[in-house]
């Protein structure tokens, strides 16, 4: 497992990726983005939170609004994340002989990255 030594589940990884590129988010915005429940992502930010990888502070225009950011630590694990998952695709690439095949599971892991990123 490519999470697992980081202790991380794949939701928070999720959750981290999308901090890391979309800082501030709301619990529920956080939620759509990683495809998961609200009430479920109120688990997976108290988990991180317990971590110190994330923080939360009221939104300014709202004050019932919480704003989701990485701590340091936070963004430093996600970076380590993301570095072992870049690894762990670039050898699923290299064991694909088929060039064709090659471009169609590229295009595919983009698609999967930009949903967790939620660039998409």
């Amino acid at each position: 497992e490519i999470l697992g030594p980081l202790q991380l589940s794949i939701p928070q990884f999720t959750t981290l990726s999308v901090l890391k590129r979309r800082p501030g988010l709301s619990n529920a915005q956080l939620a759509r983005r990683a495809l998961i429940l609200p009430q479920s992502m109120i688990q997976v930010i108290a988990a991180l939170e317990a971590r110190e990888l994330v923080e939360r502070a009221p939104d300014p225009s709202h004050n019932r609004i919480l704003q989701t950011r990485l701590t340091a630590a936070g963004l430093a694990l996600v970076e380590q994340a993301e570095a072992a998952t870049r690894e762990f695709e670039s050898g699923l690439i290299a064991a694909i002989d088929d060039e064709h095949d090659a471009a169609r599971a590229i295009d595919a892991m983009q698609v999967w990255l930009e949903t967790l990123r939620g660039d998409g």
